[in-house]
């Protein structure tokens, strides 16, 4: 009688499966041969054709030597060292190009994280927003196809895959197996830089299942949303309560910079949907983000801080203040009437605004690190990044140029001493901490916040505009900055002795564009014709 009532409850228990229709797919060398996984299916992973590629290009990435010609060339009269800061760290991050293998069965030749031959989701997805500016001598946007080849059938894309067999490092469920969901920001970038719709078009799925796969497996009952130390990247910072690991537990906690992630990627794929007629798949997106915003704004904004703050089981507020906060810069969820108070720490010397800037936490708190301590103080290339496109996006440009001034000068008092980039810096001193040679996501100091903040290059493709904020006085400029797939652009500015004084510009373009110049003392729009170069 106890078998067929066990038997029977096995029907049932099959019967409520089949009903769901789910995907069995054999285990991988982390559970065992044998051993069957059961998904059920998110829909938009059928579009996904990066899984039913097969590797067709095993050759060789070039070498720095063979392709340095077709890199964008910045020269700077009285700043050489900055220049060859830049070149360093193109040669660097040339040496650490991949072919792909039989073995890992990645889909694209790619750039690794220069950390443990492993691929990182958001390493990578940050070393593309310095990478799409070499596109013309290798295609760096294509490392991150090699994530979305592996995604699950339920829209799971792990953090970390191993560089010598493409397995996932760990299992799905894991609270550190995925994140930070930066993805969206970088095809977006990539978008607004290239204007390619059709890889736009291409992406938009795998970067929907993975957000809707995100959303049903790391939010909590209120909608806020979790992570772990190493799960958001920032591995050692201590914001968990007594009685967590603050490396692998979510602590029952709602994470302040996840959530506002979820926000920011939210509104990339809104805007992605636009573009491709597809307004239909995100609709419960657009209610998310209005229910998130609102949430943020009443249940995690710490009213004696001043600040984005993480949330307790209990619902009280954390009151340690870390740079993850100012994600709600990006994710544009910061009220006007915030916004001066919500900054205001950037520009404090007890709180982020130490010599070298920007600290990953408040100096002001008991566990800040004068060295640095990785993640407890240290200066971040991308973290730093972050609050300076997040800044851009709220126009407050003085701000953005003095913190990117001082952080790009000391990564280059560090380079002009030692001859290398480093993982991270300190707050304090002339230092430079952890990995050297670095590039990995460090490119971004001296090839992108060059671009952008010192020389105030910045393009938008699809609206065929180029802002240009001069704010240096020297004579510089660069040569094949790359504007749409096939378009390149010189750009040459003369010295000047009042930075109120309009700048002596030339521009030759191959692409019909039009460049809205700024400076101290004014504003002006130039439609600049194309013509061969």
């Amino acid at each position: 009688m106890k078998k067929i009532f066990s038997f029977l409850l096995f029907l049932c228990f099959l019967s409520q499966i089949t009903a769901q229709k789910p995907v069995i797919e054999l285990g991988t060398a982390d559970w065992g041969k044998g051993i069957k996984k059961l998904y059920i299916p998110e829909k938009l992973v059928a579009e996904n054709n990066f899984i039913k590629n097969t590797p067709q290009n095993f050759d060789t990435p070039p070498t720095f030597d063979q392709i340095k010609e077709k890199l964008p060339q910045p020269f700077w009269k009285t700043k050489n060292d900055a220049i060859l800061c830049y070149w360093k760290a193109w040669e660097i991050a040339f040496s650490n190009l991949h072919k792909v293998s039989p073995e890992n069965g990645f889909v694209s030749p790619y750039i690794d994280a220069a950390f443990n031959g492993n691929i990182f989701m958001w390493d990578t997805a940050f070393m593309t927003l310095f990478g799409r500016y070499g596109s013309n001598a290798f295609n760096f946007q294509g490392s991150l196809d090699n994530f979305y080849s592996k995604q699950k059938p339920d829209g799971f894309i792990c953090r970390q895959i191993y560089g010598t067999n493409g397995e996932d490092c760990f299992e799905r469920y894991d609270p550190s197996s995925t994140g930070p969901n930066i993805l969206p920001w970088s095809e977006w970038e990539y978008y607004t830089n290239f204007n390619d719709k059709a890889r736009l078009a291409k992406v938009f799925p795998a970067l929907l299942a993975y957000y809707n796969w995100f959303n049903l497996n790391r939010s909590w009952k209120d909608g806020t949303y979790y992570s772990t130390g190493w799960g958001c990247g920032m591995d050692n910072q201590p914001r968990l309560q007594n009685g967590y690991s603050v490396r692998w537990s979510n602590g029952q906690m709602s994470w302040i910079d996840t959530t506002l992630q979820e926000i920011f990627a939210a509104r990339f794929l809104i805007k992605m949907a636009v573009e491709l007629d597809r307004e239909n798949d995100v609709k419960k997106l657009k209610e998310e983000v209005e229910y998130l915003t609102k949430f943020v704004n009443e249940k995690m904004w710490n009213e004696k801080l001043n600040f984005y703050t993480d949330a307790f089981k209990d619902g009280s507020l954390s009151n340690l203040q870390s740079i993850g906060s100012y994600w709600a810069l990006l994710a544009d969820v910061v009220p006007e009437n915030r916004i001066n108070q919500f900054i205001s720490p950037l520009s404090d010397t007890k709180k982020f605004n130490r010599p070298h800037r920007v600290p990953t936490l408040s100096a002001d708190s008991p566990d800040y690190n004068a060295e640095g301590g990785y993640w407890r103080g240290s200066v971040w290339a991308p973290t730093s990044y972050m609050v300076l496109r997040g800044l851009t996006q709220i126009h407050q440009d003085s701000l953005a140029h003095e913190i990117a001034t001082n952080h790009f000068d000391n990564v280059l008092k560090v380079y002009t001493q030692t001859g290398t980039l480093f993982e991270n810096y300190s707050p304090e001193k002339i230092q430079g901490n952890d990995r050297k040679n670095f590039v990995g996501w460090t490119g971004l100091t001296p090839i992108a916040v060059l671009f952008e903040y010192i020389f105030g290059i910045r393009a938008d493709v699809p609206n065929n505009k180029i802002v240009w904020d001069v704010t240096l006085n020297d004579e510089f400029g660069v040569k094949q900055y790359p504007f749409g797939i096939d378009g390149t652009i010189d750009f040459y500015c003369k010295s000047r002795k009042d930075a109120k004084a309009m700048p002596q510009i030339t521009v030759r373009s191959s692409k019909d564009f039009t460049l809205t110049l700024l400076w101290a003392g004014g504003k002006k729009d130039i439609l600049i014709k194309g013509k061969k170069i």
